[in-house]
């Protein structure tokens, strides 16, 4: 655990790129998060690193509830405890990757994409103004409903996806290979407190300590992770 004091916030689109400075942490492998303390909150909010420049650590937020919008308010110098990294990442270890994002789920991509050396992408949008949070993948293609972001995903790719549940269902059934990254709701980010129970492999599990990055071989329609 560290206190990170806030570098800034900027507005992209509807969310907020949160920086933090590093304090000391590591940025961990693309994929596992970080639990932010919430000013004024009882529980910390799990979130991906979205940016790792040298000595800052990045978060792209939604502001959807009391926690989010406690850290989209937050101002340059105030501090705020920060642990992780956390979980399983996503494995870098493949010959053509391609980033599929969906929303906020777009949030740990940047920070992979620089750690595969800059590669291809695709991400949708639910309408336009979601959309400015592409400018963080300036690479990508990108498109908006009633177009899905499924329809851009070309075949012969190793797909490592983010986004809500019904588009990571829709990218298994497609990228049977595919790694993808759930969303839980989370409590204490190590496996105490089993409130990110979901299940893998037929069996109930804790996500925080699984995954945030499963094989889509491993999660069959009865998942029931919280995008």
């Amino acid at each position: 655990m560290a206190r990170s004091s806030v570098v800034g916030t900027e507005p992209i689109g509807p969310y907020t790129l949160l920086r933090l400075e590093r304090a000391g942490l590591d940025p961990g492998v693309p994929g596992q998060f970080f639990m932010l303390e919430a000013p004024g909150r009882l529980l910390p909010r799990a979130l991906s690193l979205c940016l790792a420049p040298p000595g800052e650590l990045g978060f792209l937020i939604e502001p959807v509830g009391p926690g989010t919008e406690a850290l989209c308010a937050v101002e340059p110098g105030d501090r705020i405890r920060v642990l992780g990294p956390l979980g399983r990442g996503f494995r870098l270890d493949v010959s053509r990757p391609l980033l599929v994002g969906g929303g906020i789920g777009i949030a740990p991509l940047p920070y992979l994409a620089a750690a595969l050396g800059g590669v291809p992408a695709v991400l949708g949008f639910r309408d336009a103004t979601c959309a400015e949070a592409a400018s963080l993948l300036p690479r990508a293609e990108v498109c908006v409903e009633p177009t899905f972001v499924t329809e851009l995903i070309p075949q012969g790719f190793d797909v490592l996806a983010c986004g809500p549940e019904p588009m990571l269902h829709a990218v298994a059934a497609l990228c049977p290979e595919a790694q993808l990254a759930w969303e839980a709701p989370m409590a204490c980010g190590f496996g105490a407190c089993y409130g990110c129970a979901v299940e893998i492999d037929g069996e109930l599990k804790r996500l925080c300590i699984e995954g945030p990055v499963l094989d889509a071989a491993r999660v069959g329609s009865a998942v029931k992770a919280a995008a």
